[in-house]
């Protein structure tokens, strides 16, 4: 391909993307394919001479899209999201043709500066302190773009080892680095991910879990004692990881308490904030912070929730010698005029070598704006709490923990095994994809408002998807789950006081239904008015009887039904400009007083 093909057939690859995103809705977001699909797609063996890109290309639908999960769909919400977005791709685009390792500073000093700024950058918005900020040529702590927050996670331990066992040796000289590294103990929630269990074993080291309180989250009672007793047997206490939006219900430790302990016992504390730490840069989510301050380093990935594409994890430390000392591997071939002038991110992390990440981050971040990323982020929010308010209305369901930012999760009222055929049906129909999590020995399905194109409507279609599917197979069981009792109207009249002012009278006269008024909730406000209530009543509402009963209802200073306060509304909306209501509240005060 020479570089005239290349300006075109480049140019087709961005119509292709274009129209793969803004058509997604229409495929399957969930592959219907067996494993080994594609060996009868392709040959067994690399083609001798170079294939024409039209053959190329072709495969593109014919092998790859039939196999993929698609993560950009609005129908997708397993996992964490996985977002991209234009000025992302751009910013890749341009990476991958400059193509620079930017191990050191002198590799490529545009990679290495951008990346300290963008991280000082990002850093700020999520309102971190300057400790954990390149500030100036004195700061010691800094930020560093890695992989995956599992590679972050680590990176960390391994520091806190160098870390521990260097302290180990100040106090008790003696032992072999071997020795001390077989007493090393690290500490997490048992609500934590597996990567912090990994990083244990890459770093030979035990890893005790505690549990979880009834929140799902990590308090520091349990911890204290747990490094008391670990003391006691001669072990030795060295690192902790702390969860801010854990996997499994998106749940949060108790920072504060946690780092209090950490200070009293010299341990290194890691906050692993990998999808809710996008979250952060709206402030009325940074209550989860609070501590920050205690703690040593935090990671957390824009390339879940920041429209950042994989891979792209921020990390901070407090302070960068540790990762100096656990790191550094410095031959003649890589040294340079300016060593130890400049950062060389080759201290910071375990490979040598790092792509130009920084671009599509600072791509990003101007395009969009911090406004901008916020509203991202308070959208996301806003779906999984419509999702919410649907589950709950529902009486066949429950949320068996509380709902955080753009993660719901829920089952079946029952037995685990109820919803866990639920989540295998709608994944196997493929209109949507979840994953399940255990919670206390619940088993639940985790719905995570994932794609940047998802919409009420989009919502509400997963969620007609879930409530017919559950219907289809209680029915095929015969299984009744949580049916309300009926409930007479004199029994209802005798136990609720205000009984009537939430009633809605059915077509049949004196034949009252008595509804949950809080469905309302779930939609927004226009879309109600537009949508339910305008088609039902608003021809009437130019008629005299509906302004003699709003003028009344205006007067009585009593509680209404839903039903009366939609005609205030409907009513005050459509007349407010030429005063009809206001005169007839005039007249009905004037007559009223006389």
């Amino acid at each position: 391909m020479d570089i005239e093909e290349y300006r075109r057939r480049g140019k087709e690859m961005v119509d292709y993307i274009a129209d793969y995103l803004e058509n997604i809705r229409e495929r399957r977001v969930f592959p219907n394919v067996k494993p080994g699909y594609m060996r009868n797609l392709v040959p067994n063996e690399a083609p001798v001479d170079g294939e024409s890109w039209e053959s190329i290309s072709e495969d593109i639908e014919r092998v790859i899209m039939p196999g993929l999960t698609h993560w950009q769909s609005p129908h997708m919400h397993a996992y964490f999201p996985a977002l991209n977005s234009f000025p992302s791709l751009l910013g890749d685009m341009l990476a991958d043709a400059v193509n620079c390792i930017g191990f050191t500073w002198a590799s490529s000093p545009a990679c290495t500066e951008l990346e300290t700024i963008v991280m000082n950058w990002l850093g700020k918005m999520i309102g971190l302190p300057d400790e954990f900020l390149h500030l100036s040529k004195e700061s010691k702590g800094g930020g560093v773009i890695q992989t995956t927050a599992s590679e972050s996670t680590l990176v960390c331990l391994l520091a806190g080892r160098t870390q521990g066992i260097k302290r180990y040796h100040e106090k008790s000289p003696g032992l072999q680095d071997s020795e001390v590294n077989a007493k090393l103990v690290a500490y997490c929630s048992d609500q934590a991910h597996s990567s912090v269990e990994k990083a244990a074993l890459i770093g030979l080291v035990r890893m005790r879990y505690i549990e979880a309180d009834e929140n799902l989250s990590l308090r520091g009672e349990p911890l204290r004692q747990a490094i008391i007793e670990d003391i006691a047997q001669g072990l030795v206490p060295f690192w902790v990881c702390a969860t801010l939006g854990t996997t499994g219900a998106c749940s949060f430790d108790n920072l504060r308490e946690i780092g209090e302990i950490c200070q009293e016992f010299k341990l290194w504390l890691h906050v692993d904030a990998a999808y809710a730490g996008s979250a952060f840069i709206c402030p009325e989510f940074r209550t989860w912070l609070d501590g920050i301050t205690l703690a040593d380093s935090i990671a957390f990935n824009p390339s879940k929730w920041l429209m950042v594409h994989f891979d792209c994890t921020a990390m901070w430390v407090k302070n960068s010698s540790a990762l100096h000392r656990t790191f550094n591997v410095e031959p003649l071939y890589l040294k340079h005029e300016n060593s130890g002038l400049a950062i060389d991110y080759m201290h910071w992390q375990i490979p040598l070598s790092k792509r130009f990440r920084a671009l599509k981050l600072w791509f990003v971040i101007r395009n969009y704006g911090i406004k901008g990323l916020q509203k991202h982020i308070r959208e996301g929010v806003r779906l999984a709490q419509k999702l919410e308010a649907l589950i709950l209305a529902d009486c066949r369901f429950e949320v068996p923990a509380a709902r955080h930012l753009g993660m719901v999760v829920f089952r079946i009222k029952g037995e685990n095994e109820l919803t866990e055929k639920l989540l295998k049906r709608l994944n196997h129909r493929g209109n949507m994809h979840a994953v399940p999590a255990s919670l206390k020995g619940k088993y639940v399905i985790r719905f995570t408002v994932t794609s940047t194109r998802t919409s009420n409507e989009d919502i509400l279609k997963d969620w007609n998807e879930i409530r017919f599917v559950t219907t289809e197979l209680l029915t095929e069981l015969g299984i009744k789950v949580g049916e309300r009792a009926k409930v007479s109207l004199k029994d209802t009249r005798e136990k609720n006081e205000a009984f009537g002012s939430s009633l809605l009278l059915a077509n049949s006269p004196m034949s009252p239904k008595i509804v949950n008024g809080s469905f309302a909730a779930i939609f927004d406000t226009d879309e109600f008015l537009a949508k339910a209530y305008a088609g039902i009543r608003i021809s009437n509402q130019d008629s005299p009887a509906m302004r003699r009963r709003v003028r009344g209802i205006l007067m009585s200073g009593k509680q209404f039904s839903l039903d009366s306060r939609m005609d205030l509304v409907v009513h005050n909306a459509k007349d407010i400009n030429n005063g009809a209501i206001n005169e007839d509240i005039e007249e009905g005060t004037t007559k009223g007083s006389l």
